[in-house]
C-alpha cells in the first residue's frame, strides 16, 4: 500500500475528549449529501475520543505543515488539550474540534455510521461544515515518506 499516494489529513475532536492524529486513511464517500469516511484503529486514542463525542474535524495539510502531520502522528506526544498548546488553531463552530491554521481545507463531520473491519473502525462522517484556505500545494503519503504535491493554477 505504499505505493498508493494519499492525502495527508490531521483528524481533531474537541471540548471533554480533545484529541488530534495525523490520518491518511480518510476519503470522499458523498458529494450529496455531502460526507466522508476515516478508518481509525480501535487501540488508538482517536477511536475513543470520535466514539464518545460522535463527531471530529478534518484539516486537510498543506505541504508546508509536514512538522505539524509528524507531530499528530507522534505517539510520544502529550495528550489532551497539551497536544495543541503552541499550535495555531481555531475551534470548529460546528463541533468545536480543533482546525489547524493554514491547512488547504477544513472539515466538520457528524458521525452517522460506524463499521468494525478488522482491527479498525471505518467511521462515516456527514459533512456540517466546510471551508477553504488559501494554501495551494498538498501535503502527500507515497512510498514511505511526505512529498508534495504541487497543484495547478486555480
Amino acid at each position: 500500500m505504499s505505493l498508493f499516494a494519499t492525502g495527508v489529513t490531521v483528524l481533531s475532536v474537541g471540548g471533554e475528549h480533545i484529541h488530534g492524529m495525523t490520518a491518511n486513511a480518510f476519503a470522499s464517500v458523498s458529494l450529496d449529501p455531502p460526507s466522508v469516511l476515516c478508518c481509525i484503529a480501535h487501540n488508538a486514542v482517536m477511536y475513543e475520543a470520535i466514539t464518545k463525542a460522535g463527531h471530529f474535524g478534518v484539516s486537510i495539510m498543506e505541504a508546508g505543515q509536514e512538522g505539524l502531520a509528524r507531530f499528530f502522528a507522534d505517539k510520544k506526544r502529550p495528550l489532551g488539550p497539551t497536544q495543541f498548546t503552541g499550535v495555531d488553531w481555531v475551534e470548529g463552530p460546528q463541533t468545536g474540534a480543533p482546525l489547524l491554521s493554514g491547512s488547504m481545507a477544513w472539515l466538520e463531520c457528524e458521525v452517522s455510521s460506524a463499521y468494525e473491519s478488522g482491527d479498525h473502525t471505518v467511521f462515516i462522517g456527514d459533512v456540517v461544515g466546510a471551508s477553504r484556505g488559501e494554501a495551494a500545494d498538498a501535503l502527500l503519503f507515497f512510498n514511505g515518506a511526505f512529498q508534495r504535491a504541487d497543484s495547478p493554477s486555480r
